[in-house]
Formats: C-alpha cells, sequence, structure tokens
C-alpha cells in the first residue's frame, strides 16, 4: 500500500510543479489591487486619482492604472437614477484621464451616451408600458385566483403591493435591461482594449 499524503502535501506538489511566480506576475498581485483600491477611494470623493497615481514610479504606474481602469469600467452602469449619471459621468472623465488613444476612447463614448439616452428617453417609455401590462396580467390571474377559491374579488385592488407583481416586475424589468446591459458590455469591452 502506497504512502498517504497529506491534503497541503499534495498542493505543494502542484505549487512546485507549477514553477515560481514571475517578476511581473509578482508586481500584478502588488499593483492592481492598489490601482483598485486609488478607483475606489475616488469613487467615493476620497482623492484625486490623477496626483495619487503620480506617487508611483514608471514601473509601477501601468499596472496601478490597469487596476483603476478596471474598477472604472466595471463601475459604468445604465443611467437607472440621478446617483448613477453622476457615477457614470465621472467614471467617464476618470478614463479618459487614464488613456491615451483619446480619439478611440471618444468614439466609444459616444456609443456609450447613444445607449444611456436611448435607455433614458425610448427604454422610459418601453419601462412605463411593460409596467402598466405587468399590473394588468397579476391583476387578471389574482383575481382568478380569488373567484377558483370562491372568494369575491375586491372592488380596487393595489396590485404593485402583492409579492406576485414585484417579482414578476423584477423578471421584466430585466429582461428590458438586458437589452442595454449586453451593448454596455461590448462597449466596457472596447474600453478595456483601448490604450
Amino acid at each position: 500500500m502506497g504512502e498517504m499524503k497529506s491534503a497541503f502535501e499534495r498542493a505543494m506538489e502542484r505549487a512546485e510543479s507549477l514553477g515560481a511566480a514571475s517578476e511581473e506576475d509578482v508586481k500584478k498581485w502588488k499593483y492592481l489591487p492598489e490601482g483598485e483600491k486609488l478607483a475606489a477611494r475616488y469613487l467615493n470623493d476620497e482623492g484625486d486619482l490623477l496626483s495619487e497615481l503620480d506617487r508611483y514610479d514608471e514601473e509601477a504606474r501601468p499596472i496601478v492604472v490597469e487596476g483603476a481602469q478596471d474598477v472604472m469600467v466595471r463601475n459604468l452602469d445604465l443611467p437607472r437614477n440621478e446617483q448613477a449619471k453622476r457615477t457614470n459621468k465621472k467614471v467617464m472623465e476618470a478614463i479618459r484621464d487614464l488613456k491615451q488613444d483619446k480619439v478611440a476612447l471618444e468614439n466609444v463614448y459616444t456609443k456609450v451616451r447613444r445607449i444611456f439616452a436611448h435607455y433614458e428617453q425610448e427604454g422610459e417609455q418601453q419601462r412605463r408600458q411593460a409596467r402598466e401590462a405587468t399590473k394588468q396580467q397579476v391583476e387578471a390571474r389574482l383575481i382568478q385566483a380569488m373567484q377558483q377559491a370562491g372568494q369575491a374579488p375586491p372592488g380596487k385592488m393595489n396590485v404593485e403591493t402583492q409579492p406576485q407583481f414585484q417579482q414578476e416586475w423584477r423578471r421584466v424589468l430585466a429582461q428590458l435591461d438586458s437589452q442595454y446591459l449586453n451593448l454596455l458590455d461590448e462597449a466596457r469591452q472596447e474600453i478595456r482594449g483601448i490604450r
């Protein structure tokens, strides 16, 4: 019977088989999180991103910028409310400051602005119509269920307070938003690819 190895021993053998981490990997492990923290502080109005980036040498700075940009791009979201609009504006300004190819970035930003404008205008109309249709469908189902249970439906029912409506509305809203989120994800990928 062979010798039994502990989980630790097996893990150590696997780690040794992978080899030592490269110098580049070690730098990324160190500086990517620093860039992420800088971006988070910037988004929380706790620091000036560019002046804090100036503290890093020319070797570390690109990695810190990469970490910061990743956080910024992830925070670009649909303009669902005023806070999201302010965050988007701040994110887009920060990314503009961090990128070198301003022309390519502006081309992507034009797409992003179109997505946002459509979401706010035509999308708002779609959401209103979908909400009304959802209310009617849920109300009809609730009335039918009450009638089948031998109960008289109430004269005036506030369907929007019903859990069935809330659940259905979240599903419909997610479906409506998904088309915009897919376009926004494509734009995020383009932004990541710009120098």
